[in-house]
């Protein structure tokens, strides 16, 4: 039941690091050295000579490879020119360096105005936003710092028309029952918090609490009777945000109860309206409900995704198209409005931080939305504004 969120279009491991090193015309990188200046280089060598020789000139051998015909030596630049000119030797290299990727800020961040709120201290700490989806990876470097409690209303690791999760996200994902084995969840949890930690992404808030909720298998998929349990727990824990991005066709009275429900114990519950665009009034249930926020998508333009549902029951537009945010394992890159609603729980959760009421929040956000020229089926009130949501413009930061 989750939205066809339109797949990936771009991956960024963790592990991934690039730069490359720059080497002179004659390919050591030495050129700036003095002659007598002692240098550090990677020699690679075509022989067991070679490799003799290279040691031998050395003042210093920082490093010898296990499996690899390369040494790393500290020696002057006349020495290391001199080895370049050996038959034995295959080349001579600066030991240069190489750094990880900074963080980035996402382009649906900087465009709600999240990161004036954060330079203001506006993190969210104290609210606890629901992530009711696919679960959270329990062990993401921008999300571990601020997860708190799980529940899965779903078996991790089974589902789909295979029985299992072997043709979906990841299969082995399931340290824990709340553990995301599809990488929905994982990946809107980043959007609404993922932690300011100078590494990976940024979400809209960054110290609020995350909960996963699991209502959807690693297919994707769950009964109206998973989520309307999940949606109940999260009003019986007290917490402030539900985020479901999620959807389908059909109502479902359960559900509806459940949302009321939860609405009427201090939730406030934002439902991504759902990709069957471009069409008209075609949002989906749960979104179709006015108990909830129905959030719509837009682009990097300011303009209607041309994926999000559009109808007079979107009451706020989010950035939702080419969205990067977390995945477990690493960050990836998803358009649909299951992107956009997580922008709102997160602005949620920091007004909600501050003491405002569910009722409040939502008279806030939509009340502070930005008119970005679209009509009201398409924006709703207008495009989701964080900072101006909690008293703040974009020269506050």
């Amino acid at each position: 039941m989750s939205d066809n969120d339109n797949g990936v279009s771009r991956r960024n491991v963790l592990k991934g690091v690039g730069a490359s090193v720059a080497t002179a015309a004659a390919g050591s990188g030495l050129a700036a050295a003095e002659p007598d200046e002692t240098v550090e280089v990677n020699v690679g060598f075509s022989s067991a000579r070679g490799r003799q020789v290279a040691v031998q000139q050395a003042d210093e051998t920082v490093r010898v490879f296990d499996s690899i015909d390369a040494v790393t030596v500290r020696l002057s630049k006349r020495a290391a020119t001199a080895l370049e000119r050996n038959p034995n030797i295959r080349y001579v290299e600066e030991n240069g360096t190489m750094e990880a990727f900074a963080q980035s800020l996402p382009w649906g961040i900087d465009r709600v105005d999240a990161e004036v709120a954060h330079a203001r201290g506006e993190t969210g700490e104290g609210a606890d936003i629901a992530i009711v989806d696919t679960g959270i990876d329990d062990d993401h470097p921008d999300l571990r710092d601020n997860l708190g409690t799980g529940k899965s209303f779903v078996s991790c690791g089974s589902g789909g028309l295979t029985g299992n999760c072997t043709f979906y996200g990841n299969s082995n994902a399931c340290n824990e029952s709340w553990s995301d084995d599809n990488n929905h969840g994982t990946h809107c949890a980043g959007i609404a918090d993922a932690v300011n930690n100078g590494e990976g992404v940024r979400g809209v808030s960054t110290e609020a609490t995350l909960h996963a909720v699991k209502v959807l298998d690693c297919a994707g998929s769950g009964t109206f009777s998973d989520i309307a349990a999940g949606v109940e727990y999260v009003a019986d824990r007290g917490w402030d945000v539900a985020s479901l991005s999620l959807g389908g066709d059909s109502g479902s009275q359960t559900l509806k109860d459940a949302v009321q429900y939860a609405n009427d114990n201090g939730v406030l519950v934002v439902v991504a309206a759902g990709n069957s665009g471009p069409c008209t009034d075609c949002v989906k249930y749960p979104a179709k409900y006015e108990e909830v926020v129905a959030v719509s998508a837009t682009n990097q333009d300011d303009q209607l995704a041309e994926f999000s549902s559009q109808g007079p029951e979107i009451d706020i537009a989010a950035p939702g198209k080419g969205i990067n945010s977390t995945v477990p394992g690493g960050y990836d890159t998803y358009d649909g409005t299951s992107m956009a609603c997580p922008h709102v729980a997160g602005a949620a959760g920091q007004l909600m931080a501050n003491g405002l009421s569910n009722a409040e929040a939502r008279d806030r956000l939509e009340s502070t939305a930005e008119d970005i020229g679209l009509s009201s089926n398409e924006q709703g009130h207008g495009l989701l504004d964080a900072a101006a949501a909690l008293g703040l413009d974009s020269s506050d930061n």
